[in-house]
């Protein structure tokens, strides 16, 4: 069996943890059609808390039950791309019979980056109408996906929210699920962007159960013919923090170590691949993360590292020798960037395992 795991963003996981039954209203709404409440989703969560895959295992479920998926991110232009997307399904899915039965098309990304116009925004929302029209006679429907919502631009977002609504006023079998930080999601519903998005599900996606994580360690790499204590799938669970993205580069790590050993995996293996994964993780999720912020947020976050878990926004003030309102604005924007959240009233913490050690490591240097 070859190493299963794939700590890619946006790679199906072998294990998904913590995660059963998130999509049990979306997968009701796939069978009973327009209108349903799971089939307006939103997704949020802090950086690899496995948004990316949630809204794959959701297209999965649609492409299984017949429906076209059309999968995007909220980059400049991502609704006129959409729009593209939908013509080149009703041109392939057009001229077949009513009662054919879809297996599930992909169309995206033909890279069309101009904002649409009023005049081409009316006629997304006529190509939106015939091809929902079609996919309603064949008794399947269309799931558009977008990711990193946080990032889209207002009025793109503005146009999509307007004609979705339209279409599940008509009857008509759209769904539609999106995925963002949270604080920046909040941001934009608050804003009043896209209102009516106010009204879908919203999950927000935690750190799974350490438990779990080393059940589906023992349980895999069983399977694998790599067996791992329980004492030891704990050890590796525990160096995961529960954060999905650290659950796929340990368990990549620790088969590596495996692999490349005869004897059984033993603790000094565990301690490699733990090390060797919060290294990727810091390489792939923390210097991205930290690559946008300023220095007045960098002493913001390094003002938070004196404490062991939770910090006083008072505090915070005081090491930086800042005024409220200046604290208050350099919270708000690490927030929006994913790197905190709110822990409380004037509380903050980390939002990104790892980044408390990773900032203190780096201070000393």
């Amino acid at each position: 069996m070859q190493n299963p795991f794939r700590p890619t963003a946006g790679a199906t996981p072998p294990i998904v943890v913590s995660r059963e039954g998130l999509l049990q209203e979306f997968e009701y709404g796939l069978r009973i059609g327009s209108g349903a409440p799971g089939l307006l989703t939103i997704f949020t969560g802090a950086r690899g808390v496995g948004k990316t895959v949630m809204l794959g295992a959701a297209e999965d479920l649609a492409r299984s039950q017949g429906w076209v998926v059309l999968s995007e991110t909220a980059t400049p232009g991502f609704t006129a791309r959409i729009g593209e997307a939908m013509r080149a399904a009703e041109t392939e899915l057009g001229d077949g019979p009513v009662s054919r039965r879809i297996v599930g098309i992909t169309a995206a990304g033909f890279g069309v980056t101009t904002q649409l116009t009023p005049q081409q925004q009316i006629g997304w929302r006529e190509l939106g109408q015939r091809l929902l029209t079609l996919l309603a006679q064949q008794r399947t429907g269309l799931l558009i996906t977008v990711d990193e919502i946080h990032a889209a631009e207002r009025t793109e977002l503005a146009a999509l929210a307007a004609n979705i609504q339209h279409f599940i006023r008509e009857g008509l079998p759209i769904a539609l699920i999106v995925a963002g930080l949270p604080a920046a999601v909040s941001d934009l519903l608050n804003e009043g962007v896209a209102t009516f998005l106010r009204r879908a599900d919203r999950i927000d996606l935690h750190s799974a159960s350490i438990e779990e994580t080393a059940q589906s360690y023992s349980e895999l790499f069983a399977q694998g013919g790599h067996p791992i204590s329980s004492e030891l799938a704990r050890l590796a669970a525990e160096g995961t923090g529960g954060y999905p993205f650290l659950i796929q580069l340990v368990g990549y790590s620790l088969w590596r170590e495996a692999e490349s050993r005869e004897e059984p995996i033993d603790e000094s293996a565990v301690t490699e691949a733990v090390a060797a994964a919060r290294r990727r993780n810091e390489q792939t999720v923390i210097g991205a993360a930290l690559a946008v912020v300023s220095a007045r947020d960098m002493d913001f976050l390094l003002a938070m590292t004196v404490d062991e878990d939770i910090t006083d926004v008072g505090d915070i003030g005081r090491r930086m020798a800042a005024t409220p309102s200046l604290v208050g604005k350099y919270r708000a924007r690490l927030i929006d960037a994913g790197l905190v959240e709110s822990a409380g009233y004037g509380r903050v913490a980390f939002a990104i395992p790892g980044l408390r050690e990773y900032l203190r490591a780096q201070s000393r240097r």
